[in-house]
């Protein structure tokens, strides 16, 4: 393993201070965690109507991601 000192060249550029915190993230992961949650209990039922339910809400909730990040309400791009 090389030993060496790290300059400022050498590391990545700073993250945005909201570190993701965004309304778009929020939507976004607690719709998944939800579609998740939905199918889960479809599977452990074994109905399928609530499985492709909660995959319908996943879907739907990364579209609706995107479209609040495309509204500004995500994170910047750099």
């Amino acid at each position: 393993m090389a030993h060496g000192s790290i300059t400022g060249a050498d590391l990545p550029a700073m993250a945005h201070p909201n570190h993701g915190r965004t309304v778009a993230a929020w939507v976004t992961n607690v719709g998944i965690s939800l579609g998740a949650l939905i199918a889960a209990v479809g599977v452990g039922a074994a109905a399928w109507t609530l499985v492709w339910a909660g995959s319908i809400v996943a879907v739907a909730s990364l579209a609706a991601g995107a479209v609040l990040r495309a509204l500004g309400l995500g994170q910047p791009r750099k």
